[in-house]
């Protein structure tokens, strides 16, 4: 006896058993629960029972060769098929599309001959004669072992079929990648089994040698799973990360059904049931049309609908493949109060902080605009320039926040008689500043004068439990007649004001 024929049947079943048992292991307890990773391990399993019951035969004497084969080799073996075309369905999702009365009892229906080979007794799908060569106790092909071997090849070239129909209509480049590694595997694999099944090689090689293709399969299985998180594990890898993360983080569908929430985007969420809510409820337009179309998403601005109120958010996002299914992970911080400040700041950056009127920067840009206006339509322009009387005095009496509070309501009286026809600004201390455009007579400016003194005397100002009286003088000049820049109108409007402010102290 050869000194290495002790080694034979560690290497050609021992070993595969170990390698097809670890796989096994592997797959189903990545994620027990998902049917994707029973039918994966089962099929392992089915080669590891076809390896062993090799194993077995090879230890055993020629005569139980016919026995182990019929009830044992060929049950396994008439199992398989069915288990990957069962588990390729089951990936690409099109299983949903089938009737309940045919999803998935179609792919056992071979099963149906291991009864009826019992009742009948015989052998449709096996060898049933063995002869010694060698150490070798080879089977007599037949005609029912090269119909069976037939319709296996052919039920997984409809299976293979039928993936690379599904990669081809498929748009996620990770899916497509998957597939493509299985897809290569189940080509090599095929053709390994018709070339080692239907050709004989006498002792040269092991009996069914074809077998051997459960392992080419299983390496490609194991690259994708290793290469792409294909069947990962049912924990999440990154939870604590996921759940500790400040930002909140939402997993959907590209159907919008949100499949994950962590911590922070329920508490952003506070007024939304996320187990039953869509995305495309919540979600801005821009948003939603981008998720639709997969377009990146990098550090976007939109908003939100948390239930109770749009919310301001800084959004990335990226599409992924979680249970075979396409995915979209989006990663939220909430950017409200920011956005609030920097209009605040924008908005004080071109008006007065205590009345929240125009300043003089904003204001003498939105005149300049008016003039060029007004001299290419030909139109006149009024500048009028508002000095509160007696203001110290009531600052001196009253104290600051009378005076401050004094400015706010003459402000909005002011505001309120020169409406939309015009701009009202606050230059600083009790002045302030309008322009009215178009201006088509002086009398317009009176009108506007009586209307704010109408206003002051009506609206009085009550400051505790004293009625403090607005008096107000006033200065007008007009576009183009007193000026064509903005410095020489009010310059004018300013020396206007100052006569109308002495005469009336004359008066009194």
């Amino acid at each position: 006896m050869n000194v290495l024929e002790p080694l034979i049947p560690i290497v050609l079943y021992v070993l595969p058993m170990l390698f097809f048992f670890y796989m096994g292991i592997d797959v189903l307890l990545r994620n027990p629960k998902k049917s994707e990773h029973r039918l994966v391990s089962i099929a392992i399993g089915c080669y590891f029972l076809l390896f062993l019951e090799e194993y077995v035969r090879y230890q055993l004497p020629l005569e139980y060769s016919s026995v182990l084969s019929a009830f044992w080799f060929a049950n396994i073996g008439i199992i398989l098929p069915g288990l990957g075309f069962h588990f390729i369905v089951k990936i690409s999702g099109t299983y949903r599309k089938m009737p309940k009365w045919l999803y998935p009892y179609i792919f056992y229906l071979p099963l149906l001959i291991i009864p009826l080979g019992i009742i009948n007794d015989t052998q449709y799908i096996s060898s049933q004669q063995f002869v010694a060569a060698g150490i070798w106790k080879l089977p007599v092909y037949n005609t029912s072992y090269y119909a069976a071997l037939t319709a296996s090849i052919l039920i997984s070239v409809a299976s293979l079929v039928f993936l690379s129909r599904y990669q081809a209509s498929n748009r996620s480049s990770e899916h497509q990648a998957i597939y493509r590694v299985l897809r290569y595997g189940m080509i090599l694999s095929l053709s390994w089994i018709a070339f080692f099944g239907y050709f004989q090689f006498g002792e040269k090689l092991p009996p069914y040698p074809y077998l051997y293709g459960g392992l080419i399969w299983c390496f490609t299985l194991q690259v994708a799973m290793k290469k792409y998180e294909f069947l990962n594990f049912n924990h999440h890898r990154y939870k604590k990360l996921f759940d500790m993360n400040p930002a909140a983080i939402l997993l959907a569908r590209r159907s919008g059904t949100i499949k994950e929430a962590n911590p922070s985007a329920r508490q952003l969420f506070s007024f939304v049931d996320l187990d039953i809510t869509n995305l495309n409820t919540i979600a801005s337009q821009e948003l939603w049309k981008k998720l639709q179309q997969q377009q990146g998403i990098i550090d976007m601005e939109t908003k939100i609908w948390n239930g109770e109120q749009w919310i301001d958010i800084l959004v990335k996002g990226d599409y992924v493949v979680v249970d075979h299914e396409d995915h979209v992970i989006l990663i939220m911080r909430d950017i409200t109060i920011k956005k609030e400040q920097q209009r605040q700041i924008a908005f004080l950056a071109y008006h007065d902080s205590l009345t929240e009127l125009p300043n003089r920067r904003y204001f003498y840009q939105e005149l300049e605009k008016c003039m060029v206006k007004a001299q290419q339509q030909q139109e006149q322009l009024a500048i009028i320039l508002i000095d509160l009387d007696y203001f110290k005095e009531t600052n001196d009496r009253y104290g600051h926040q009378a005076g401050d509070e004094m400015l706010q309501h003459t402000a909005k009286l002011i505001q309120q008689a020169v409406g939309n026809t015009g701009m009202v600004a606050r230059l600083g201390g009790d002045e302030f500043v309008l322009f009215i455009h178009p201006v088509e007579h002086q009398i317009q400016v009176q009108k506007i004068l009586n209307q704010i003194n109408t206003l002051f005397a009506q609206a009085q100002f009550v400051y505790g439990e004293d009625t403090l009286a607005i008096s107000m003088s006033s200065g007008a000049s007009i576009y183009p007649q007193d000026g064509t820049d903005v410095d020489t109108l009010l310059n004018h409007a300013d020396k206007a004001m100052y006569r109308n402010k002495h005469q009336r102290k004359l008066k009194i």
